[in-house]
Order: C-alpha cells, then structure tokens, then sequence
C-alpha cells in the first residue's frame, strides 16, 4: 500500500504496520493484540521496540522495513550516554497543529576554559540545579557547551575534565580547531559530546575525529545554506553518522536572515523531503553577547532570551546560551513546555482526591476539573495559604471549568460520580462541597444528583482562603 504525504507527515495505514509485525499477539507491548499496536504506532503513541518479538534476529529484515517507513523527516540525534543523554530531531513535520512535536529543544549553558576553575564548576552546578515546577511539569536545562576561547589545547583539556567530572549532563565541546578539539575529546572519551564544529576548511580533520570517538558532528555554514548542504552531504559520505546543521545565528540586523535560514531549512525536510536538510539545527543565541559594547548585562541577557525563543519556534533543535539568570530562562523554558505539549490532547492531572495540610471531619471540601492549568492554580492557592481542605478532581476530559460547563465535560453527573468514588463520606461528616463560581449553574443538578449541599465559591481560587474563613460553616 502506498503512503501518502499529509504536510509532509507519511499517511500510513495500521494493516501497512501489522503486515510486517511478527502477529504473535503476545500483549508484551501492553496492548491485547498485534493490531491495536499497529494503531498505536501509526498515531506514534508507542515506540516500535516495545514489540519484543521483532526485536529477535529472524524479524532484523521486518524491523528495519518498519524504521524505513517510520522515519521522522528529521533525523534524531543523541548527544551523551547513559540516562542524562539529551535525544535532539526526530521532527515528523513543520508545525505542531499538523502532529506533536517530540524531543524538546535542548538548552546549553555555556563555560570557557579561561574562566577560574571556581567559576566553571558555579555555572555548571546552576545550570544542573536549575529547575522549575511548571502545571505539573519540572522544567530543566539539558546540556553544558565548553568553549575554547583560549585557544590552548591544555587548558581546553583540563576545562573539559573538570565539567565531566562535575556533571552528568552531556556536553557540546566548541572550537574549530581539531586539535583542540581533540584534546577535549581525549579528556571525556566516552562522554559522546556534540563537536562544534565542522567548517568547509577543517571538515576532514573534524570528520575523522567523530568517527573515532562515535560523536556527533555540527557541520557549519553561516548564511550560506547551498555550503551547509554541501558541507553535510561530504560529512556523511565520509562516514560520519550523526551530523547537526548550524545555519548561522545573526542578532540584530541579520534577524531576518537567521529566521529565514533555519525555516528554509525545515520546510525542505519537512514539506519537500530533502534528506541533507532533514537534520536537526544547532542555534547560538549567545551571539547577542559578541560586541554588546556598553550595554548592560541584563539588556543583553533580555536580547538573549528573545532571540532563543524566537529560534525555538523557528524549528532550533538546540541552543547555546550565555545568560543563566532565573529570570532570563524561564519565558524560555515555559514556552519550549508550550510548543511541545501534546496539541491534540489538553494538558490534565489523574483525578481523584487531594489532600491538603491535615484536614479533618470538619474540614472544607471543594471540586474543580482535571485540566492541569486550573488545577495546580487552584492547589497553589490552597497550599499558600496553608489551608487544611479536600479537593475533588473530576475528571473533565482536560477541559477548564467554564468550557467544560459549557461544552457539557464538566457535568453535574460527572461531579455526583467523582464524589461518591473518591471516598470523601467516610472522611468527613459534613455533606458540604464547595463549588467553582463558573460551575454556579449546575449547583442545583449537583444537590439533586448527589445528596451534597453546595455552595457557591469563588470565581478566582485565589480568593479561596478569604471565602473559606468568612463563609465555611461545616
């Protein structure tokens, strides 16, 4: 059966999968039967490996059919080893409406090897220990990029052995020198770092290197994409394996440019199936820092955090950056978190009951939907006002209050059910529940429904503390 192309995403049927599945219906993948799988894997819901079965030598030649037709239009590349390997690419189309993005743009803080060792072992901790808890979510950074700017092979070595030493995060080593570059090599051996980077002038040389220690490999043309095709089409039929393209970053006056050039880039893989473009992109928002001149450090740092943003929603497989103040990363982080979010499912918690504090029989009970947003806007409001309280999450297909009212997800059946299941009657001996101010129109279904008197909240949960203090009487 032929595929057909929908916006450069591969339409493939689930019996064009099953056909070349072992069909032993083991349920090993989760599922009860092969065809299921096939379903699943056409709609990239599960990995291709979790068919044991045709991971077995007599099915090598079925496998490798079903990676051919599976493969992203971007390839994927693994930067590190081991759990703290950062996986970059493997893109299946250009936009995210048209199919979820996966492998989140990896963001690297930069460190040079004329920085004290103090210095460098400060901004690689920090850059390990930033996190942020995000509607569920704990939004890190991925890599650390170690940059010669001394231009002295000993001190690259020893800057890279000591970032090794220190953190488990994989590294990109950046110098066009190879033997500079070798040295940093020869310092983590076995770390497989991105190398940065391959030129038209020191390719063979860079070539060799990631052949030798299996790393992957930035082929580098600023502003001049038909050399950066070039360059990586003479890279891999050298024989390197994994190769990332690094188009050129330009701040300012080269903007254009560098928006230009990373979505050229995309739409060839993507919509236009050439393979040489199919490769994930390296972006170095840092480039704002090169002749900053008199400007402040923060400015620069804001310039920085714009760019990277742009860059992510402009397709950047990665980004090297300088900055690594809280406030600087986080619109970045946050909005890497939105892009690749699921676009076909809401974002939602596990319903259930929620406990909060030490709450007792006489304690408040409240609802509100699964949606993740809604939900841990309301937790937080509860917890920071150190209220001792029960809150039942009903599971409202992911959708707000409002929306779920309106469009009949959040229903007074739903909430009735979700109260009686959640085993709240044995913990209090009330029958008061405290409902959202943007559900007041199905409180009387709820009464009738479930037996619980309710009462009325309010329409912001930040004013949930206020409320529960002047008008909770259990």
């Amino acid at each position: 059966m032929a595929e057909k192309k929908k916006g450069g995403l591969k339409e493939l049927s689930p019996i064009t999968i099953y056909k070349s599945l072992p069909k032993t219906n083991c349920k090993e993948c989760g599922q009860d039967n092969c065809m299921p799988f096939a379903t699943k894997i056409v709609n990239r819901e599960v990995d291709l490996e979790a068919c044991k079965p045709l991971l077995k030598p007599e099915n090598a030649k079925h496998y490798a059919l079903l990676k051919e037709l599976l493969k992203p239009a971007v390839k994927e590349v693994t930067i590190g080893i081991g759990d703290k390997a950062k996986k970059i690419g493997g893109k299946l189309v250009m936009y995210r409406h048209e199919f979820t993005y996966k492998n989140p743009t990896a963001l690297a803080i930069d460190v040079t090897d004329e920085m004290s060792e103090s210095e460098v072992v400060s901004r690689v901790q920090k850059t390990e220990n930033f996190s942020y808890e995000y509607i569920g979510n704990t939004l890190k950074l991925d890599l650390i990029a170690v940059r010669s700017t001394s231009e002295d092979s000993d001190k690259f070595k020893a800057c890279v052995k000591k970032v090794f030493e220190t953190t488990q995060l994989p590294l990109i080593l950046v110098t066009l020198n190879p033997a500079i570059a070798e040295a940093g090599l020869m310092a983590a051996p076995k770390a497989r770092p991105l190398i940065y980077a391959a030129t038209t002038t020191n390719w063979k040389e860079m070539a060799e290197l990631a052949i030798m220690y299996d790393a992957p490999l930035v082929a580098s043309a600023p502003n001049d994409l038909s050399a950066l095709i070039s360059l990586a089409k003479t890279l891999q039929e050298y024989g390197v394996k994994d190769i990332v393209l690094d188009p050129g970053t330009f701040a300012n006056e080269g903007l254009a440019d560098t928006i230009n050039n990373f979505t050229m880039l995309r739409r060839a893989a993507t919509k236009g199936g050439e393979e040489l473009a199919g490769l994930p992109l390296l972006g170095i928002p840092m480039v704002t820092w090169v002749n900053k001149g008199e400007l402040a450090d923060d400015l620069v740092k804001w310039r920085e955090s714009y760019l990277a943003s742009m860059m992510i929603t402009r397709f950047a497989d990665a980004l090297i950056l300088h900055g690594n103040d809280g406030w600087s990363l986080l619109p970045i982080v946050v909005l890497r978190q939105n892009i690749y979010t699921d676009p076909r499912k809401p974002v939602a918690v596990e319903p259930g009951l929620k406990v909060f504090g030490t709450p007792d029989e006489n304690s408040p009970v409240m609802f509100t939907s699964n949606f993740a947003l809604t939900y841990y806007t309301v937790a937080s409001d509860i917890e920071s006002s150190k209220t001792n309280a029960y809150l039942i999450v009903v599971d409202a297909e992911g959708a707000a209050i409002d929306s779920g009212v309106a469009g009949r997800k959040l229903t007074a059946e739903k909430i009735a059910e979700a109260i009686k299941t959640s085993g709240i009657e044995n913990k209090v001996k009330h029958r008061k529940i405290i409902s959202p101010g943007k559900a007041s129109r199905i409180s009387g279904e709820i009464e009738e429904l479930s037996g619980w008197k309710v009462l009325v909240g309010p329409r912001d949960s930040s004013e949930i503390p206020k409320y529960i203090i002047d008008k909770w009487q259990p």
